[in-house]
């Protein structure tokens, strides 16, 4: 009788397996089901080490994101170092190169399968330039006999340049690369225990991502090299799919070594991605409002247009995968005001809203970051394990840019463009 019932639910997961359909890209645009795909999602990085630590609060969270409309998130599925390794999301999924945290290959399926059922689409980065999950340096380490990496701020005498070029070393170190090529296999290629459907074959992934916000710096040339190969690596393994950089874009540093037109026009990238932070780029001070936000306005606004005008001429989707702004006057208080974070949240929305009624290529939004029903231990704290996970990740202070359950007058706002969105 198991083994029948066993057989019931296989045949009932294929059903279900074939009912939904992958998102493609067709003439420019997402498309799914055969109608324009276009969506308001937000980034859910910690979602993996949630359905570990807090399975009740997992389902929670995707049921209040539900709830809103909010029906893509982007996550990740890769972290880097031991319990000592500093400003990293704990426990990681590989200690050491090729060692793994079981518990969280179920976490990934768990949440994959948490998602499936409420018809949401993951974004899934394979890797990181910055440190909050280990990421290119950590591997950089691992393959130079466990160096010492110069981490930036918040790190004692930490220089953001200095961790930037170490971070950039990994698109020429053939050892680490082969390792992160060794992951990416183990991810494409699992079968998920939990709805027993391979990875590769599950339409709730919309993308494999190959990093988040990885950066050409000092390294440009091997850097551009890495995104076509790595990218042809993943399409090789897993044709269905599709791939993303995770690209920050044009920033406003051109050392950053960033060209958003350059670094997408690989045949192995399916569509642009690009973030905007009027923050974290000095256009926006949140303790002068009066003086600084219109004019951020205007930067942001000229800075989406000129990321559209590219991803046209490219003729390939384009996603703001990442925007964020902190609480009024710059506070790490869950029960501050957002007033200007709400005006903002409704300008870039509408933003793109309208521009996805009138350019196809433009299909989605994801704001920075879901931070639900998890609370920072105390305010402008640094992350630590057995802390709440929320939105802000552990490099950075915590009640930053994460967005409450309870802070319902940004969810109104979510919840009436995503709604917009999702009708389209």
């Amino acid at each position: 009788m198991k083994k029948i019932l066993y057989l019931l639910f296989l045949a009932l997961s294929q059903l279900n397996l074939q009912a939904q359909d992958f998102v493609k890209v067709q003439n420019g645009k997402l498309v799914k089901d055969g109608k324009p795909y276009h969506y308001l999602g937000t980034n859910f990085w910690y979602g993996m080490n949630l359905a570990v630590s807090d399975k009740a609060r997992l389902v929670r969270e995707l049921d209040r994101l539900n709830n809103l409309g909010v029906k893509n998130l982007r996550i990740i599925a890769a972290s880097e170092g031991n319990l000592e390794t500093p400003w990293t999301v704990q426990p990681t999924m590989q200690k050491e190169p090729g060692s793994y945290n079981e518990e969280l290959w179920k976490g990934l399926d768990l949440l994959l399968a948490e998602m499936k059922k409420r018809n949401m689409t993951a974004v899934v980065c394979l890797n990181n330039f910055w440190p909050w999950s280990g990421g290119f340096a950590q591997y950089v380490s691992w393959a130079n006999q466990n160096e010492a990496i110069p981490y930036p701020p918040p790190a004692e005498n930490g220089d953001w340049r200095k961790y930037q070029h170490y971070s950039a070393r990994f698109y020429s170190d053939k050892t680490a690369q082969k390792w992160f090529e060794n992951h990416i296999q183990k991810v494409v290629t699992r079968v998920n225990s939990v709805t027993k459907i391979p990875y590769k074959k599950d339409p709730t992934i919309m993308a494999w991502q190959l990093a988040n916000e990885p950066e050409g710096s000092n390294n440009i040339e091997a850097y551009r090299k890495w995104i076509d190969d790595t990218a042809g690596f993943i399409k090789k393994l897993d044709p269905k799919h599709l791939v993303s950089i995770g690209s920050e874009g044009n920033t406003p540093s051109p050392e950053n070594g960033t060209n958003f037109e350059i670094d997408h026009q690989s045949k192995n990238i399916d569509y642009c991605t690009f973030h905007l932070w009027v923050q974290n780029w000095g256009w926006f001070d949140p303790l002068k409002v009066k003086e600084t936000y219109p004019m951020a306005l205007e930067k942001a606004e000229k800075y989406i247009d000129e990321h559209v005008k590219t991803a046209q001429k490219l003729n390939k989707p384009l996603v703001l995968e990442e925007f964020g702004i902190s609480r009024d006057e710059n506070s790490y208080d869950a029960n501050s005001s957002v007033e200007v974070r709400d005006q903002y949240y409704t300008f870039i929305f509408e933003k793109i809203y309208a521009l996805s009624q009138t350019i196809p290529q433009v299909s989605g939004v994801n704001f920075w970051a879901w931070g639900g029903e998890g609370r920072p231990k105390s305010n402008r704290s640094i992350w630590k394990l057995g802390d709440d996970l929320v939105g802000d990740p552990p490099h950075e202070y915590q009640g930053w840019y994460s967005v409450y359950d309870r802070d319902l007058s940004t969810q109104k706002i979510i919840n009436e463009y995503a709604l917009k969105l999702n009708n389209e």
